[in-house]
């Protein structure tokens, strides 16, 4: 581990590992969960500082879960939906006073099983503010609401097998990828349960769909993962061909994660126990994306990427990762979870911060000149303010 690794042991498998975002305040505090005990855990955890001005992640409040938690997600502020590995999924607060345990407002009970009653895993969960999508080991695709108990609408047999992995593109479309690599776009808004979209994770080898994630700002491009190690990129506007595919780890990947701010920034998580760093080593930092040139899309053409393993192999799997600005967190098998300090990002967000208050001051001055508000508008977005 390097200076910018911070380890805790936490006594617990980690399954899921989040941060919970502020409104305009950085991000402090964050949620674990956990699996292979008998009573499984959700921990709420916030950073205090020593004599020596060094962080250090302490408990505020825990709650007792049954099943493994198999996914966590914030869906407001103080909300959050969880999962279960008995095909439950909860709501749960966090109250104000943080040391209080979480409250409850609804609970979907085994809303995954099998028709011989047996429990089904709920494996993945996705949400468009407040609209929830589940999935799970039973091929159902569950659509729910945080306002009402009832399910909006459930699709029994979305699929003959195993969906692992879900992801909202649009308020009105769920993809979701199964255990032998089937990718399946539904349609919201038509009443047959039937697909509006299917391809391959691979056409080459069938391998399951382990996660999927699209890119923040542009929507339409798809990072998936597969169990053999894999990293595929559609762009979904064009066609259902991948772009991109990636012989990256050498075990099943656990999560994707874009960077939020600086979407050129992708970082993955294996079973093999690696995390990884993905960037463009040849554009600036400081060039925005163009609509159809993520370099995700050029891989294929010009093989430029730059990929940074960000600490020693675990040999041990790494099962969740989120990111706050130069923020990361691991969670894993070994039984301790990871606080990362990445300096390649700080670097850049201080590169940055420099021309956004330049262009600012030359946008004011052009404001006054052209009082159009759509071309005040689009130097807003360019200089990403408000």
């Amino acid at each position: 581990m390097g200076e910018n690794v911070q380890g805790t042991f936490v006594s617990e498998k980690i399954s899921k590992i989040r941060w919970q975002f502020g409104n305009f305040v950085e991000a402090k505090n964050f949620l674990t969960g956990s699996w292979d005990n008998p009573v499984n855990k959700i921990t709420y955890w916030t950073f205090r500082t020593n004599y020596d001005e060094e962080s250090y992640p302490v408990v505020l409040s825990s709650y007792s879960f049954l099943g493994d938690v198999t996914e966590l997600k914030f869906i407001s502020k103080d909300f959050f939906v969880a999962a279960s590995s008995l095909g439950s999924i909860r709501l749960l607060q966090i109250d104000e006073d943080a040391c209080t345990e979480f409250k409850e407002h609804m609970a979907w009970e085994f809303i995954h099983s099998f028709k011989t009653t047996d429990y089904a895993s709920c494996t993945a969960l996705s949400n468009f503010e407040q609209d929830i999508a589940s999935v799970g080991e039973d091929g159902k695709l569950n659509l729910l609401t945080a306002t009402e108990k009832k399910p909006v609408r459930i699709i029994e047999n979305a699929d003959s097998c195993s969906i692992y992995c879900v992801d909202f593109l649009k308020h009105n479309e769920v993809l979701m990828g199964n255990s032998r690599g089937h990718m399946k776009v539904w349609d919201l808004r038509n009443d047959r349960d039937m697909p509006a979209t299917t391809f391959m994770l691979s056409d080459q080898v069938k391998t399951a769909a382990t996660s999927i994630t699209h890119h923040p700002t542009q929507r339409h491009i798809v990072v998936a993962g597969g169990d053999d190690g894999s990293l595929t990129v559609w762009d979904l506007r064009q066609n259902t061909y991948p772009m991109s595919q990636l012989n990256a780890h050498t075990k099943a990947v656990s999560e994707i994660l874009f960077h939020q701010d600086r979407p050129d920034n992708l970082f993955t998580c294996s079973v093999s126990g690696e995390l990884w760093h993905w960037n463009n080593a040849q554009s600036s930092k400081l060039k925005l994306d163009s609509a159809d040139m993520h370099w995700l899309n050029t891989i294929s053409t010009n093989g430029k990427v730059n990929v940074t393993s960000l600490c020693a192999a675990m040999h041990k799997p790494i099962n969740s990762i989120d990111i706050n600005r130069s923020m990361l967190l691991c969670g894993c098998d070994n039984e301790a979870m990871y606080i990362l300090h990445l300096l390649s990002i700080v670097a850049t967000t201080r590169a940055e911060a420099l021309v956004p208050s330049r262009c600012w001051r030359l946008l004011a001055i052009l404001a006054r000149l052209t009082p159009r508000l759509k071309f005040r508008k689009q130097f807003c977005i360019l200089f990403n303010r408000a």
